[in-house]
């Protein structure tokens, strides 16, 4: 269910990159959140290295990649830990993945109110509701 939008910059991308990012952000999802990668939605978005600034400075210029992984989950399915633990997993894979990356590449868990977020035309708790009668 969660919706996973990861926008990156890198000195040296590669083919194939893409793909590698969107199974790791699913991957991490699944074991660090315990989300289903069943219903999990991917977007990566490589960005324009002369248009990424960290304190003025491009970060590709100075041989770093960049980040930002935005994650859409329903309020009240995660605890601290959870979601601490996937923001920790998420800068060592990307890295990992990227080469060297700036510390100021972000991770954003949005615990979402469940009637306001929804897939298939149907909110998560009405899903829940459906899973759960009575």
């Amino acid at each position: 269910m969660p919706m996973i939008v990861v926008r990156y910059v890198t000195p040296s991308p590669r083919p194939g990159l893409d793909a590698e990012i969107a199974a790791l952000a699913s991957r991490l999802s699944a074991e660090k959140l315990g989300k289903d990668p069943g219903v999990t939605a991917v977007l990566v978005e490589p960005a324009d290295p002369g248009r990424w600034f960290i304190a003025g400075e491009r970060p590709a210029e100075a041989g770093l990649s960049a980040f930002w992984l935005d994650i859409k989950v329903t309020a009240g399915t995660n605890v601290k830990a959870e979601t601490t633990a996937f923001v920790r997993a998420v800068f060592d894979g990307m890295s990992g993945l990227l080469g060297p990356v700036h510390d100021e590449s972000y991770v954003l868990v949005h615990a979402v109110d469940g009637d306001a977020y929804g897939y298939g035309g149907r909110s998560q708790n009405g899903r829940w509701a459906v899973a759960n009668p009575g």
